[in-house]
């Protein structure tokens, strides 16, 4: 840890003028009722993502002689991306290992700054065992995707920013995977604003960090299944372990149905597209993980924005039920003419809006001459589902709970 200081946040700041952004501050009014927050938007920066920051940082400060071996990267796809656009810059051969989970967009990028990517079966970790073989077997420098304090330097650039945008900041709210951009924003904060308290943010399926912070041990998760997949990090650094320790306030974790509402609110109130990784902050924000902000100013950073366009319409969905905007109500009712008449007669009195039937034959142990009929809604709240549900029932229908 003697290697990470101000010192060396500071120098990357300058260093990072030559390819990173400051990104945009942006005031939420809608987000929370409670609290006044602001979204720090990395999900613009180069590349999508902060990542660029640690990746740039590390290859600036290499040899002649080691630019000229090369550099390898294990990563899910931001990582990469920043890699392989530092190289790039530095003129240096960049190989990069991604597990073939890794969404095509993330990969198709990741080539177009001129980087190679080799493929492995399995998750990140299988990834990274084999990078590790590689680098030492082609004598090319590792490009640690967080537990390096060079890395971790280039994303507490994001701390410098943070305070120079809202000075006056009460609390911080970001991501977790590894621990490299909480470590950095951590550090930077806390040195240069103590009062401000950090938190950490992790998807609920992946709470690595959060559970080798409550067993003060460094845990291995034995499955990391979650979309917000730049956060899906069985193990956290020992370097990141140790700074998360020292200087962060707590760590929360939300679900998969709340980043996919996250997400959703993003794209609708603020227009800006994040991926589950970079929302997971808003999330924590919109279901209230952390109660002591109320009344504070709060800014929640966005990570990155490269989420996979195959996977976009069903996390929006996904954020549409788990806020109440969609909604499927399955009945049985008499097998007989005018029946969906009447129930959809119902529901639009009730404001709701009828976007999808499906109709078939009832169950075993039902009437013989009755029928099953689902609908999928297009519903304000959950609220106001709960009305529809009464008004059928008050009419005599027969709800089957799904």
């Amino acid at each position: 840890m003697s290697e990470l200081s101000m010192t060396n946040i500071r120098h990357a700041a300058e260093v990072l003028k030559e390819v990173a952004r400051k990104t945009d501050m942006i005031y939420a009014p809608k987000l929370s009722g409670q609290a006044q927050v602001y979204l720090k938007t990395e999900n613009l920066q180069v590349t999508g993502s902060f990542k660029v920051r640690g990746a740039y940082y590390k290859i600036s400060k290499l040899t002649e002689d080691e630019l000229a071996r090369g550099v390898i990267a294990c990563s899910a796809g931001n990582h990469a991306q920043g890699v392989a656009l530092g190289a790039q810059h530095r003129g240096a051969k960049a190989v990069i290992c991604m597990p073939d989970i890794a969404p095509i967009a993330k990969v198709e990028a990741t080539k177009s700054y001129g980087a190679e990517v080799r493929l492995v079966p399995g998750s990140y970790d299988d990834a990274s065992a084999y990078a590790a073989e590689l680098c030492k077997k082609r004598k090319m420098t590792f490009v640690h995707p967080f537990d390096d304090p060079d890395v971790i330097a280039g994303q507490g650039t994001v701390g410098l920013e943070i305070l120079d945008q809202l000075p006056d900041v009460d609390a911080v709210l970001v991501p977790i995977g590894g621990g490299g951009l909480i470590s950095g924003v951590a550090y930077a904060i806390k040195h240069l604003r103590p009062e401000c308290k950090v938190y950490g943010v992790q998807a609920a399926e992946a709470p690595s960090m959060k559970r080798s912070i409550e067993a003060q041990d460094k845990l291995t998760l034995l499955t990391a299944n979650t979309f917000a997949d730049g956060i899906a990090v069985k193990h956290p650094g020992d370097l990141t372990f140790e700074l998360v320790n020292r200087y962060v306030d707590g760590i929360v974790t939300v679900s998969e149905d709340e980043i996919a509402a996250a997400v959703l609110f993003l794209i609708e109130q603020r227009k800006l597209v994040c991926e589950g990784a970079g929302a997971v902050s808003v999330a924590a924000m919109i279901y209230d993980k952390i109660p002591d902000l109320h009344g504070k100013k709060v800014c929640c950073l966005l990570s990155g924005g490269n989420i996979d366009v195959n996977i976009l319409s069903r996390v929006i969905y996904r954020g549409l039920q788990a806020s109440g905007r969609r909604a499927e109500i399955k009945l049985t009712l008499p097998d007989k003419p005018g029946q969906l008449a009447a129930v959809s007669a119902i529901v639009s009195k009730c404001g709701g809006n009828v976007i999808g039937v499906n109709y078939g034959p009832s169950a075993m142990d039902s009437a013989l001459a009755s029928c099953v009929l689902s609908l999928q809604l297009e519903t304000r709240d959950f609220e106001q589902i709960g009305q529809i549900h009464a008004a059928l029932e008050a009419a005599g229908y027969h709800l089957l709970r799904t």
